[in-house]
């Protein structure tokens, strides 16, 4: 039986998401997903809040509630080659993960998955091989 994996990361500067999709894309994933995310921790710290805009908000109101998200990108690969290129291109974008308010990086294990198409290339060949 063949082990599928997830890659998931969670990129805490928003301006780098774009770069780090792209960068995946080029060691080899297919089919990125990409959602809108925080952390607990800043939603008990009140800096997660929508519920607490006026019905007719000013410009100056709306700036005073700017929102901190992450945004959470995953992934689903065939083997463990292709995790460890598109963890060296995460950090190639973010640097080192280490850091605070980088982001997280990590890989799980998938037993079943239903609706994934798109094989990255790195599949195709070895199926070709086969």
């Amino acid at each position: 039986m063949h082990m599928n994996y997830m890659v998931i990361a969670v990129v805490d500067e928003l301006e780098k998401c774009s770069s780090v999709m792209d960068a995946w894309e080029a060691a080899g994933a297919a089919g990125i997903t990409i959602l809108e995310s925080t952390g607990l921790g800043r939603v008990r710290a009140g800096e997660y809040r929508r519920d607490d805009l006026p019905l007719m908000p000013s410009l100056r109101s709306l700036w005073q509630t700017r929102e901190e998200h992450h945004r959470t990108i995953f992934t689903v690969v065939r083997d463990e080659a292709t995790i460890d290129r598109l963890f060296e291109a995460t950090e190639m974008v973010l640097g080192d993960l280490s850091e605070p308010h980088k982001g997280i990086l990590f890989a799980i294990p998938v037993v079943r998955a239903f609706g994934v198409l798109a094989h990255n290339k790195s599949d195709q060949d070895s199926e070709e091989e086969s």
